[in-house]
């Protein structure tokens, strides 16, 4: 069975309002200005930029995020603020305020989930082969995520090349494996993010 958002920890994930309070902790002339980049056919696209001071001319950072109104009970009722703040979310964790050692917002977190549901929805109506092929693939996704996490709390370049060579091969990870590799992988993680 594909993963979803309520088998991830949101607590893991820093909200984008943490982001923010370190950016202007560090950068209290600094300047976030978001432009609505279109709103087109039930979607909704924001461009979020960066700035440390009020004279700088380039921003630092830059962040996008698109939203489909309707998808989860967020963006049936604040569709256009929740884009908007996701795109903020991306530019503060380009310029490095994560607020968490978990680089993606606890907003984008959340539309992992909605998303993974709706196409665990319509994965319900497909052949038990493609199923068994999204699974895996959904598995790979999991475990390569884990291992770039890993990767930021001190893995070595070489150990984590070995790893995500493993799980590109041919043909895909049983689900014994991908249990022992995860469960490694979330041990290591642990271990080494003090």
């Amino acid at each position: 069975m594909p993963k979803t958002v309520s088998l991830v920890d949101l607590s893991d994930y820093a909200p984008v309002a943490d982001r923010l309070t370190l950016f202007y902790s560090k950068h209290p002339n600094g300047r976030v200005i978001t432009d609505l980049v279109s709103r087109e056919n039930g979607e909704i696209t924001f461009r979020a930029r960066i700035y440390r001071s009020q004279d700088d001319r380039a921003p630092a950072a830059t962040g996008w995020a698109s939203e489909r109104i309707g998808d989860g009970e967020v963006n049936e009722a604040a569709c256009l603020e929740n884009t908007e703040t996701s795109a903020v979310g991306r530019a503060l964790a380009n310029l490095g305020f994560v607020a968490s050692t978990k680089r993606p917002s606890r907003e984008e977190m959340e539309k992992v989930g909605r998303v993974r549901m709706q196409k665990e929805h319509r994965d319900t109506r497909r052949s038990p082969e493609r199923q068994h092929l999204q699974h895996s693939a959904n598995s790979a996704h999991d475990i390569l995520d884990l291992v770039s996490a890993a990767q930021l709390v001190g893995m070595s370049q070489r150990r984590v090349d070995l790893l995500r060579s493993r799980v590109r091969e041919l043909p895909p990870l049983s689900s014994t494996r991908v249990e022992k590799l995860e469960a490694m992988l979330r041990s290591w993680i642990r271990r080494h993010e003090m």
